[in-house]
């Protein structure tokens, strides 16, 4: 029996692997999609905040799939992401019928399909909005992940990709998880995305990671953290050893790694070669000091640090 996998971007965060429950409750309440057996599928393991919501509210996560485990017959739906560097290895393209995601568009498919993309702070808020619009109501435990989702992606509101519908959305969810206080289920996500200690230096760089196809290829990953300072003093040099290891096996051109305090709001670059300062110190009109670039209040990876140095490599060209 032919099944529609719907599946987030490697090495998901929260917003990639509940954004693709969500969309399995909705095409289950809605057959009118015409998706059969719809399945939310993970290409990774969860991260530790992740883990720490699916732990609370005691829900299963989504499998784990492999490109192998998915036959000919079947469908795919992306959420959260859409360039093909993001996507499950090995992924036929053309079995990919759909697409959710709230960020820039890189495609070049074969194929139409059917595609929703909002600027908006997290992928939940856009499928909360196809809720909506089809009448469907997350039970209880969905509609705490969607919350926590939204909170996770915008960094509390923080983060300069919130929008309006994040805002008004989450405080519909909060209402049917029966959350009353926002602020304290924002400060529990920040502490568990902080319990870093288990993971190995080298666990830390893949944690939360994006390979763009910028000018030259390159891979950005992200530390969102209550101990900026603690992880800086105590894991640079394991870290940048770490972040060669991790650029050898990924194969790309540059790799950056983003240090950012969510409570403070302020992200420092871990800069590991002089490659990668050229384009950090231009991006972002700094000076690197032990290799280390403070780039100070930005916090999305997405719109305000990727951007960045996207925009930097196509002028070094």
């Amino acid at each position: 029996m032919p099944t529609t996998y719907i599946i987030g971007h490697c090495k998901p965060d929260t917003d990639s692997v509940v954004a693709a429950m969500a969309l399995e409750y909705l095409y289950q309440q809605w057959p009118e999609f015409g998706y059969p057996h719809p399945q939310a599928v993970i290409t990774d393991p969860l991260n530790p905040e992740t883990q720490y919501l699916f732990n609370k509210v005691d829900l299963k996560p989504p499998a784990i799939i492999t490109a192998a485990k998915i036959s000919d017959d079947d469908q795919v739906v992306l959420v959260d992401h859409n360039e093909a560097s993001q996507r499950l290895a090995d992924l036929n393209e053309q079995q990919i019928v759909e697409i959710v995601d709230h960020h820039k568009v890189n495609l070049n498919l074969n194929q139409p399909i059917f595609m929703t993309f909002k600027p908006w702070g997290s992928s939940a808020t856009i499928v909360y909005y196809l809720m909506k619009k089809y009448q469907v109501k997350p039970p209880k435990k969905l509609a705490l992940l969607m919350l926590a989702a939204i909170l996770s992606d915008t960094v509390g509101f923080k983060s300069a990709t919130t929008v309006k519908q994040d805002k008004k959305f989450a405080q519909e969810l909060a209402k049917i998880a029966q959350v009353k206080d926002l602020p304290a289920l924002t400060l529990e996500l920040f502490k568990a995305k902080s319990n870093l200690a288990k993971l190995t230096d080298q666990q830390l760089v893949k944690n939360d990671y994006k390979v763009f196809d910028f000018a030259k290829k390159t891979l950005i990953g992200q530390v969102e953290t209550v101990e900026q300072g603690q992880i800086l003093a105590k894991r640079k040099t394991g870290l940048l050893t770490a972040m060669q290891q991790v650029k050898e096996q990924e194969q790309v051109e540059l790799l950056f790694l983003i240090v950012t305090d969510v409570l403070k709001v302020n992200s420092k670059l871990l800069i590991l070669s002089q490659a990668e300062q050229t384009v950090a110190e231009q991006a972002f009109a700094g000076k690197t000091q032990n290799q280390i670039l403070d780039i100070g209040a930005k916090m999305s990876r997405k719109k305000e640090i990727a951007p960045a140095i996207e925009k930097t490599l196509a002028q070094l060209k």
